[in-house]
């Protein structure tokens, strides 16, 4: 990566890649590792560290020997490969880690690589497409499966949790862990793209490292802060810290990425794909067990999905502004300082 020397291109690229990892990985935690950090609230943090650090080591690595040197899993062949990188392609990645620090779900594929695409908007309007269709068919799924299941299994796991949470099989906690890591590769190759288009797209064996070395001391950080403020909006849904059911969740939801993975290689936003798998998941409970009145139901349901709108919007209109900068500076000075 510095074989030609230290250039400021080469700064911006690097410091452009490690704000993405930390800033995406921050805000997509409610995703992919939320309600294995719910359900493993006594589990050392080392543990936790280790064991995410591990998946991603393998799984990374893994891609980069099937894909010859492309980390991104295909991810990035529609987006346009850039060369030359300045401020504008490394204030994305500080405005979501903002938006995160406020507990706001982001598009983080939008935010992220539509800068990189302006180039082709019709890679944007598929991004997005991809991602309205990831939330309808989430939503449709999580509908028809926890309404089969909310009586007989659901309802089985929240009195037994509360009444007998000792007594839950060690086999669910494997169960949990397991389904953890199928979660957590498919989620990296689904949004690799967000994090390896600062990088070459064929990455040699010292960007491999350095990459791998980057993601585990971040995931360090992540798991003794025990996912941040943003974990909130896992914590809010009925009965996820219960292994059993966090099980249940990461397997629907790795599902459906491992689909949305095969379909095309059009980047997505996951975090879409997640909200309504929960949206379908909350309404199914309530209208089968009535755990909670339906006025609360449906605000935690409208409140997440504002908080992923507003963080959509924020997205696109910061997108717009930055790749439009030069043109909104002329206007400035022309109106406000020339005149």
């Amino acid at each position: 990566m510095l074989e030609n020397g230290v250039t400021l291109n080469t700064v911006f690229m690097v410091i452009g890649f490690l704000l993405a990892m930390f800033s995406c990985v921050s805000n997509d935690i409610i995703q992919t590792l939320g309600t294995f950090l719910s359900a493993n609230k006594k589990t050392n943090s080392f543990y936790i560290w280790a064991f995410t650090s591990i998946i991603l080591i393998l799984t990374i690595s893994i891609g980069w020997v099937i894909n010859d040197g492309d980390m991104s899993f295909g991810r990035l062949d529609r987006i346009p490969v850039t060369h030359t990188f300045g401020i504008i392609h490394v204030l994305p990645p500080i405005i979501l880690l903002l938006l995160t620090r406020y507990g706001i779900p982001v598009a983080t594929a939008f935010l992220i690589l539509s800068v990189f695409s302006v180039s082709d908007v019709h890679v944007i309007g598929l991004m997005l497409t991809k991602s309205f269709i990831g939330y309808g068919v989430a939503f449709v799924s999580a509908l028809f499966i926890y309404n089969i299941i909310a009586r007989p299994i659901e309802r089985y796991f929240y009195y037994t949790q509360k009444k007998h949470s000792k007594s839950i099989s060690k086999w669910w906690m494997v169960a949990k862990w397991c389904s953890t890591a199928f979660l957590w590769s498919q989620w990296i190759m689904q949004d690799a793209a967000n994090l390896f288009v600062y990088l070459p797209r064929k990455a040699s064996l010292g960007e491999l490292i350095f990459v791998l070395c980057a993601c585990t001391v971040f995931l360090g950080f992540i798991a003794f802060n025990r996912g941040g403020e943003i974990q909130n909006i896992v914590k809010m849904k009925t009965n996820v810290q219960d292994p059993r059911s966090a099980t249940i969740i990461d397997i629907i939801y790795a599902s459906l990425l491992l689909y949305f993975i095969k379909l095309n290689n059009i980047p997505m936003s996951t975090t879409w794909v997640f909200l309504g798998l929960l949206a379908g998941r909350e309404i199914a409970l309530y209208h089968r067990l009535r755990f909670e009145s339906p006025k609360k139901m449906y605000k935690h349901i409208l409140k997440d999905l504002a908080k992923v709108t507003f963080g959509m919007i924020v997205s696109l209109v910061t997108v717009v502004i930055l790749t439009k900068f030069h043109i909104v500076k002329d206007f400035f000075i022309m109106h406000f300082i020339g005149g």
